[in-house]
């Protein structure tokens, strides 16, 4: 667990797993989730899956928002909103004991603490969040894409080439050169910048 969490936090997580029964999975890179929490089923306990990629405080916080909906299960079953009051309770609660400087790193734990007031169905829609937890990952080819300019050519799932056009509201237009189809991008989609000479040998 230390591969994945915290220090600080691998106890604590440790005796969770115990008292509440559940099989956690280590799942290659999803890019429309990064964990997820399913109910027993035919036989099996609670299952809990968490992307691999995620930087430890991510993945702490990821791990936290799952085991929130396992308690909500188990407090009423499938009768409640999944991301209602009553799960955000549950998380807000179990988050607190991690809530230290010990954990977290003061900026990290400073944009937490203000998301907790009201967390959402996920991390990645609070920004402010999402930008500071990004600042601890590993160096990668990725970046956001509101760093790059506009019209800028750039491959998402590292195959797909689209063109960023303008921002509607929070999100912005682009356009997929295969296709021509026009796609809303959250403006921290990880991307990759991908040079014209390359679009024009591509096509």
């Amino acid at each position: 667990m230390k591969k994945y969490l915290p220090e600080q936090s691998v106890e604590q997580i440790a005796e969770w797993i115990i008292k509440y029964d559940f099989k956690l999975k280590i799942k290659k890179e999803r890019s429309t989730r990064l964990g997820d929490y399913t109910s027993p089923h035919g036989g099996l306990n609670h299952t809990i899956t968490i992307n691999h990629n995620l930087n430890k405080y991510a993945f702490l916080i990821t791990l936290v928002h799952e085991i929130a909906h396992l308690v909500t299960y188990n407090q009423f079953k499938n009768s409640v909103n999944p991301h209602g009051k009553e799960w955000k309770q549950n998380f807000q609660t179990l988050i607190q004991p991690f809530l230290t400087l010990d954990i977290f790193p003061l900026e990290v734990f400073a944009a937490l603490r203000k998301y907790m007031q009201n967390p959402a169905a996920s991390s990645c829609s609070d920004l402010h969040l999402l930008r500071t937890l990004k600042l601890h990952d590993e160096s990668s080819d990725t970046v956001f894409l509101e760093y790059l300019p506009k019209d800028a050519l750039f491959l998402f799932n590292g195959s797909r080439i689209f063109q960023k056009g303008e921002k509607i509201r929070k999100r912005f237009k682009c356009k997929e050169i295969s296709t021509g189809a026009v796609y809303l991008f959250n403006p921290l989609a990880e991307v990759e910048f991908f040079e014209a000479s390359n679009a024009q040998s591509a096509g």
